[in-house]
């Protein structure tokens, strides 16, 4: 228990803390110039930095872009994944 199941692939390249490049993005939950919040395959992702900008974000293929001052990415769980069974059975 506690695993998440694998739907897709998801990847992250981070050049220079300037340029990132996600996959598996299904969806781009808000996003301002000091924080991106992204749903991937694998859970929720949080891009934070400073004058950070979306390049852009294939629906298609799940690709997306952020440019700026990169400083931290951090992934949570999503919370639609628990349901009253994953609580139930802890």
């Amino acid at each position: 228990m506690g695993e998440l199941a694998i739907k897709g692939n998801h990847g992250i390249i981070l050049e220079n803390r300037k340029k990132l490049s996600v996959s598996g993005v299904t969806d781009v939950v808000g996003f301002d110039e000091e924080t991106v919040v992204l749903n991937t395959e694998l859970g929720n992702l949080t891009v934070k930095g400073n004058c950070l900008k979306v390049n852009s974000f294939a629906v298609e293929t799940g690709s997306l872009t952020v440019e700026g001052n990169i400083a931290a990415l951090v992934y949570t769980e999503s919370r639609q994944k628990h349901g009253i069974k994953s609580r139930l059975f802890r």
